[in-house]
Parts: structure tokens; C-alpha cells; sequence
């Protein structure tokens, strides 16, 4: 089978690689072959950003209603192309049919949401008290913005910035893990095709310790976003400080869920579940800590322990097949050194999913566990970004929130009770961006808004009219008519 070598978007052109300078993207189920990208340079980057300076311009001028139409025409390219593009997902990041293709299907809905949101007023007027005068607001593009994107959702993440920044006229830059970078090159493709002007879209594919100083310094760049790590995520941070870039991070999450004693536990167990082992815990709202009162632990314990049992771990494109790999065999390196670690320091395994041997040695799965710890076990505090929950007793509510909010993170919880009051109390106290009753810790619409507090997050949430607004400057404007 001839494995293909997928060019970058340069300026409305597809630009191959240079003799030599490609980056090869396996199969984490086998490692096997399934594509090359461009490996480009710190020159390559500064043409796509010339290409984005004209191209800013042009597709500003394009207006509202027709970006909105383009990116409709988009969403019905992806639908039209979704098998394909459900395989490619499978293939290069590793998660099941079932979970690739649902990634296509909302990536689908991020376009036709934000291109209908293309009829909403962009701006209203204003009360001015000078005669003959009247003011108005206008919400106008920032200029070019640099979108970094993560290898879990390689297709849905791009989908969630590029959507809203196209929309609101910007430009755009976009640089996709180096995992899982040919499903985007693919969605810019499609973008191309639906009609995205030259220069309005570019892609950046190649390693961060070449290429990564000439992304975010461009004196161009009105604003980044960025998916992934918080390490990574609050370094960019500081180094944009100061020059008038606005910055919107996504980053890590360790996320818990409260299970009060006059919970629904068949609810419970089977949500928590999915919520902790779906996509092989690799998503940023995975939930990863459990905290049980302790009058109904045994019992849930046994609910979660029997389901944990019963999940069947395999290469995504597999038939019945509840958790692929994870992505890389230095994720699955990583997972099991953390697991290692925190049983050295307590912690126990309650349950685990039975994996084939073969598997774990082909490829990059992990054995998905629930294991026991306390406040101080490193699998409290760390994300560990693979199939392992946390859990910890707990006596009552009050213990419960403290727990929760006992964390450097605040991307997502949950709680799962029957009480009115307590999950009003647990809306009010939990210090997360995200606050779910009866309901995962992960699976947030594309019209709600998203983001994370703490070293979860920066002030700049995430889909919904909330994202126009990262995308978008306020002018004001006062006209004299007479």
C-alpha cells in the first residue's frame, strides 16, 4: 500500500516537502506506516505568515454572510467525506470507529453552527448625547491568530478554534500535534476546496524545537490559541507577556466526580465509567478522580469494578472494541511509570480491564484500572492522560466539594445525587469551569461554553458566542449626520 505524503497550505497552494524533511505518523495500535508530513523550517513558517498578512485582508473583505456560507459548504464536505475521514482518525491517533467517527460529526456541527452564527449582528449601536451624533459598536477581526492544536481530538480541536476564527474574518495559522497532523491536513484541504481565499488558511506541520520560536514570535500574530499540556500552555503565556497578544489556553484537567450516598448507583457506575475509560482516558475532561461517600463505596466500587472488567481493549478499527491505544508508545512509557509510582507511594489496584499481552507488546495499550489513593498520592494530583481512576472516600458533602476543589486544576466535575439542594450547593462551591448533576465530567456541546479555571485554563473560553469574543475587537464609532 503506497503511504502518503501530505503537503502543507502555503498561500493557497499545497507545498510538498523538501527532499529529505518529512515526518513519519504511525499506527499506535502496531506502529505501522500511515503517512508523512512536511518537517518545515523557521523559514518555511515566516512565508506562511507573509501568505496570512494578504490573506487577512482578503478574506476580511469576503464579509460575514459568504465566510458563513463557506464554512457551511465545509461542514457538508466533511459529512459527504466522513468515512474516510473516520478511518484516517482510527488509523493515526488510535481511537475506536465509534469515537473517530463522532469526532467528524461534531466537527461537522462546529462549522454549520459558526457559519449560521455569520447572520448575527456583528455590533449594535450606542446612546450618544451630542446633537445629531450617533454611536455604535463594531466588532471587527484581530488580524492573524495562531492556532495549536493537541493529537486527542486532531480534528475536533482544529474544528473548535478554526471555526469561530474564520467566521469572525481572521486569518489563520494552525499547527497540529506532530501525532496526529494528517487529519488537519486533510480539514484545510476541505477548507481550500470550500472556498477559504489564499493566505486565510495556513498549516504548519514539523517539531517544535525547529519551528516553535519562529510560530508564536511573528510581530504579526494578534493572538494565540492553545490545546495541550499546561507546562507547555502556561509557558506561552509568560513568553507572550507584555506584547499585546491575546492568549487563550486549554490545558490540563483533573477532573473528579462526587458520588453522595442517595445517588442512582446503576447511574452512576455507568457513567463514570465511560467517562473515565472512554477515547482510553485521553481527553482533558476525562474524569480521573472518584470521590465516594463512604456509606456507599463498597457497592460502587463493585458497580465500577465489574465494568472495568468487562471493557475490550483492541486496535480501534476492530469490531466491538470499547478502548483503543493510546497514542504513542511514549504515552503508554509515561502511563505506566505514574501507575508505578503511585503504588509505591499507596495506592492499589481495585480493578483492571484483562488485555492481551501481545497487544501491550505491539502496540501502545494500556491496561485500564481503578485503584484506591489518598490526598497525597502523586495519581491525586498529577493527570496522568491515560485509562486510570483515582478514588477516595469521603464522608459527606461538605468533605466531597473540599475534595474536589482540592486540586491545581479546574477544568470539569460532576456530581451524582438526587438532592436538589446539594447539587445547587455543588454548582455554587465547585471551582471548575465546567459543573455537571448526573452527568460525565466530558462531553461538552459545541454551543456551550468551554474552558477551565486555575492551571486549567486562561480567561478566554471555548465554542458558543464566548469564543467571538476572543476572536473579535470592539471599535467605537461616533458619526455627526447634520
Amino acid at each position: 500500500m503506497t503511504v502518503p505524503t501530505l503537503a502543507n497550505l502555503i498561500g493557497g497552494e499545497f507545498v510538498a516537502a523538501p527532499e529529505g524533511r518529512v515526518i513519519d505518523v504511525t499506527d499506535p495500535a502496531d506502529g505501522a506506516l500511515v503517512g508523512r508530513v512536511p518537517a518545515l523550517t523557521a523559514a518555511d513558517v515566516e512565508a506562511v505568515f507573509d501568505a496570512a498578512s494578504a490573506g487577512a485582508k482578503a478574506w476580511r473583505a469576503v464579509g460575514p454572510l459568504a465566510r458563513g456560507r463557506i464554512l457551511l459548504d465545509a461542514a457538508t464536505m466533511l459529512r459527504a467525506e466522513a468515512a474516510g475521514l473516520t478511518e484516517l482518525i482510527v488509523s493515526e491517533m488510535g481511537k475506536t470507529r465509534a469515537e473517530a467517527g463522532g469526532e467528524v460529526g461534531k466537527t461537522a456541527e462546529f462549522f454549520e453552527y459558526y457559519g449560521g452564527l455569520a447572520r448575527l449582528p456583528f455590533g449594535e449601536l450606542l446612546p450618544d448625547a451630542r446633537p445629531g451624533t450617533y454611536a455604535m459598536q463594531i466588532r471587527e477581526p484581530i488580524g492573524i491568530v495562531v492556532l495549536i492544536t493537541p493529537w486527542n481530538d486532531p480534528l475536533l480541536t482544529p474544528a473548535r478554534k478554526l471555526a469561530p476564527a474564520l467566521v469572525a474574518g481572521n486569518a489563520v495559522v494552525i499547527k497540529p500535534a506532530t501525532e496526529t497532523p494528517l487529519i488537519t491536513l486533510r480539514l484545510a484541504e476541505i477548507l481550500h476546496r470550500a472556498g477559504v481565499p489564499a493566505g486565510a488558511l495556513g498549516t504548519v506541520t514539523g517539531r517544535g524545537s525547529e519551528i516553535g520560536d519562529a510560530l508564536v514570535d511573528d510581530r504579526r500574530i494578534a493572538a494565540v490559541s492553545f490545546t495541550g499540556s499546561t507546562a507547555v500552555g502556561l509557558g506561552l503565556q509568560r513568553r507572550l507577556a507584555g506584547r499585546g497578544v491575546r492568549v487563550q489556553t486549554e490545558m490540563g484537567g483533573k477532573n473528579a466526580a462526587v458520588v453522595l450516598a442517595d445517588a442512582d448507583l446503576t447511574l452512576a457506575a455507568s457513567v463514570i465509567v465511560a467517562g473515565a475509560f472512554g477515547q482510553a482516558g485521553q481527553r482533558c475532561t476525562a474524569t480521573s478522580r472518584l470521590i465516594v461517600d463512604r456509606s456507599i463505596a463498597d457497592e460502587l466500587t463493585e458497580r465500577i469494578s465489574v465494568a472495568i472488567r468487562a471493557l475490550r481493549v483492541g486496535p480501534g478499527g476492530a469490531d466491538g472494541v470499547d478502548l483503543g491505544p493510546v497514542v504513542s508508545r511514549t504515552a503508554q512509557a509515561d502511563i505506566a511509570e505514574r501507575v508505578e509510582r503511585g503504588i509505591s507511594e499507596g495506592a492499589e489496584v481495585v480493578a483492571s480491564a484483562d488485555v492481551d499481552e501481545t497487544l501491550i507488546e505491539r502496540g501502545s495499550f494500556v491496561v485500564p484500572m481503578l485503584m484506591t489513593v489518598d490526598r497525597h498520592n502523586s495519581l491525586w494530583r498529577e493527570e496522568v492522560f491515560g485509562p486510570v481512576l483515582g478514588m477516595l472516600t469521603v464522608d459527606g458533602l461538605d468533605e466531597a466539594i473540599a475534595a474536589v476543589n482540592d486540586s491545581a486544576y479546574g477544568l470539569s466535575s460532576a456530581i451524582f445525587t438526587t438532592s436538589l439542594a446539594s447539587a445547587n450547593r455543588f454548582i455554587d462551591e465547585a471551582e471548575t469551569g465546567q459543573v455537571s448533576v448526573n452527568q460525565p465530567t466530558s462531553g461538552w456541546d459545541i454551543h456551550q461554553p468551554f474552558g477551565g479555571f486555575r492551571e486549567s485554563g486562561s480567561p478566554f473560553k471555548e465554542q458558543g458566542l464566548e469564543a467571538l469574543r476572543f476572536y473579535t475587537r470592539v471599535k467605537t464609532a461616533a458619526v455627526r449626520s447634520a
